[in-house]
C-alpha cells in the first residue's frame, strides 16, 4: 500500500494537529480502531515483519537488570517466532545519532535464546533508499530469525518531524514517502508497534505505517492502554511532580475530565500553583529563580502565562471541590530549609513539613472506598543525596495506599526509578514502563503513535 506524496502531507497534518484534527476522539476511540496481533494470525511462515520496539534500554550484567522494556516485547516476538516470521526490530537509543544497539540486540538475544543480528548500516540518507545489503540480510534470513536495525536516530530523518510545522510539509513529504515506501518494498509490509514509550514524533513510529498493509499493536502495549491506562483515567488523587512545567498541561487536561478530588504537587507545577494562589489572594509569593526573566531558558524557569494557567486550574479545581496540598517549605540549593523563597533561592526539594503535610493529605484519601491513585515525578533533584528525602518519603506512602485498598500506578521515568531506589513494586498496583505516554494518554495531546496507527487501520480498511 505505497503512500503518495500528497497523502504523506495530509498524513502528517492529523499527527503535526494533535487533539485539533479530531478533538473528540477519546483514549478508548483510538484503541477499539487499531487491530491486534490476531489481525496477522494468518500470515505465513517466512513473511517478514517489521517490529517497531522498545528498544531504549541500557541492559545491565544479567537479566532482569536494565531490560525491563525489552522484556516487555519478549510474548509478541515469541508469537511471531513461533508462526515463523522474520521479524526486523528496530528503533533508537537515546537522543545521539552515535549511539548503538549493539548491547540491546545481545540482550534481546539472551532473553529470546535466539542469535539477534545486528544490521549496522541500513539506509542511504542521501537518496533515503535502504541499502541493497540490509535488504538481502533481510531476505536470506530463514523462518522465525529476529534480526534488529541499528539506531534509527544516527539518520537524520528519523527526527525529520520533531520541529516540523505543516508550511515545512510540502518539502519534508517527498522524502518520507519514500522512506515509508521503501520499507515496504524492501523490508516488510507488515508493522507491529511494541514500544509503550516512544512517544516522540519520530518517522520510525509515525511515518512507516502509512505504507503498510497492516499495522497493529503489539500485546504489550494494547495490555497497557487497555487495562491500566485506561484505569489511570479513574484517578481521583494525582501526585504530579517535576521539573518541566508543560506538564502543567497534562493536569489542567486531568482536571478537566472531572474525576480528580485531590492533588498533590511539588517541583515546577507547585511552584507555578503556589505563585497563582498568592495571585488569587492578593499576596505576595517568591519563587526564587524559577520567576527570574534571566533564567528564561533554564528547564525550571516558569513564564508568566503559566502561572495565568495555574490560576485557572485552582478556580476550575476550587469550584469542582478539587483540595490542592502544595509545598509550605523549601529545601534549597544550600541544602537549607526555608518557608519563604529569596530572589536568588532555587528550591530542590520538600521540606520536613510538607511531607507531613503530603501523609496528611494521604490519610484523608484513603478513607474513600474505590480509590485510585497516579503518581508522576519525584519532589526534587533526587539523584543528589542532599535533595533526596522528600521523595524517599513519599515513596512510603506508596505502600501505605497499596496495603489499604487503594489502587496506586506509577508513571515510568523519574517515578519508576524512584520506587526502584526507595521501595519494592508490590508496593504499586503497576509500575509503567514510560512516564511521558501515560501523561500523553491522560493529558491534553493524543500519543501520537496511536494517532498514525489509527490513520493506518483507516487506510487499510
Amino acid at each position: 500500500m505505497a503512500v503518495t506524496e500528497r497523502e504523506m502531507i495530509g498524513w502528517c497534518e492529523t499527527l503535526l494537529a494533535g487533539r485539533g484534527a479530531a478533538p473528540d476522539l477519546t483514549l478508548a476511540d483510538y484503541i477499539r480502531a487499531i487491530p491486534g496481533m490476531a489481525q496477522l494470525d494468518r500470515l505465513p511462515s517466512g513473511t517478514p515483519v517489521l517490529v517497531r520496539g522498545d528498544v531504549d534500554a541500557k541492559p545491565g550484567e544479567k537479566i532482569g537488570d536494565g531490560d525491563i522494556r525489552l522484556r516487555s516485547m519478549v510474548d509478541t516476538l515469541k508469537f511471531g517466532q513461533q508462526r515463523g516470521w522474520k521479524q526486523i526490530i528496530f528503533g533508537h537509543i537515546g537522543r545521539k545519532p552515535e549511539g548503538s544497539l549493539a548491547k540491546v540486540a545481545k540482550r534481546l538475544g539472551e532473553l529470546l535464546e535466539c542469535d539477534v543480528p545486528l544490521i549496522g548500516e541500513w539506509l542511504d540518507e542521501s537518496g533515503v533508499t535502504i541499502f541493497p545489503a540490509a535488504a538481502k540480510q533481510v531476505a536470506d534470513a530463514k523462518p522465525g530469525a529476529v534480526l534488529m536495525l541499528e539506531n534509527t536516530r544516527k539518520y537524520k530523518i528519523e527526527t525529520a518531524l520533531w520541529k516540523a510545522s505543516p508550511a515545512d510539509l510540502p518539502t519534508l513529504a517527498p522524502k518520507l514517502a519514500k522512506l515509508a515506501n521503501e520499507f515496504a518494498e524492501k523490508l516488510a509490509k507488515h508493522y507491529v508497534f511494541e514500544a509503550f514509550s516512544a512517544g516522540s514524533l519520530d518517522v520510525s513510529s509515525v511515518v512507516v505505517p502509512a505504507a503498510m498493509e497492516h499495522a497493529v499493536l503489539g500485546e504489550y502495549v494494547s495490555e497497557e492502554f487497555s487495562g491500566p491506562v485506561m484505569r489511570c483515567l479513574d484517578s481521583q488523587l494525582v501526585i504530579f511532580s517535576g521539573l518541566k512545567i508543560d506538564k502543567l498541561d497534562d493536569l489542567e487536561a486531568m482536571i478537566s475530565r472531572g474525576k480528580i478530588i485531590r492533588v498533590i504537587s511539588a517541583g515546577s507545577l507547585a511552584m507555578a500553583l503556589l505563585k497563582a494562589l498568592a495571585q488569587l489572594e492578593g499576596r505576595e509569593f517568591n519563587i526564587g529563580t524559577a520567576e527570574d526573566p534571566a533564567n528564561k531558558d533554564e528547564p525550571y524557569y516558569i513564564p508568566p502565562h503559566r502561572v495565568e494557567q495555574a490560576k485557572r486550574m485552582i478556580v476550575e479545581g476550587t469550584k469542582k471541590g478539587i483540595k490542592f496540598y502544595l509545598p509550605v517549605d523549601f529545601v534549597i540549593q544550600d541544602g537549607s530549609v526555608v518557608e519563604k523563597l529569596k530572589p536568588g533561592d532555587q528550591q530542590l526539594d520538600i521540606g520536613p513539613k510538607t511531607s507531613e503535610l503530603f501523609e496528611f493529605a494521604v490519610g484523608e484519601f484513603m478513607e474513600l472506598d474505590g480509590a485510585v491513585a497516579f503518581y508522576n515525578g519525584v519532589f526534587g533533584k533526587f539523584e543528589d543525596p542532599k535533595f533526596a528525602e522528600g521523595t524517599r518519603r513519599f515513596i512510603g506512602q506508596l505502600k501505605r495506599m497499596t496495603e489499604n485498598l487503594v489502587e496506586v500506578y506509577v508513571g515510568g521515568g523519574e517515578g519508576g526509578a524512584a520506587i526502584e531506589k526507595y521501595g519494592e513494586d508490590n508496593w504499586a498496583t503497576h509500575i509503567f514502563t514510560a512516564g511521558g505516554t501515560v501523561l500523553n494518554a491522560l493529558g491534553v495531546q493524543p500519543v501520537p503513535y496511536l494517532v498514525a496507527l489509527r490513520a493506518a487501520a483507516e487506510k487499510a480498511s
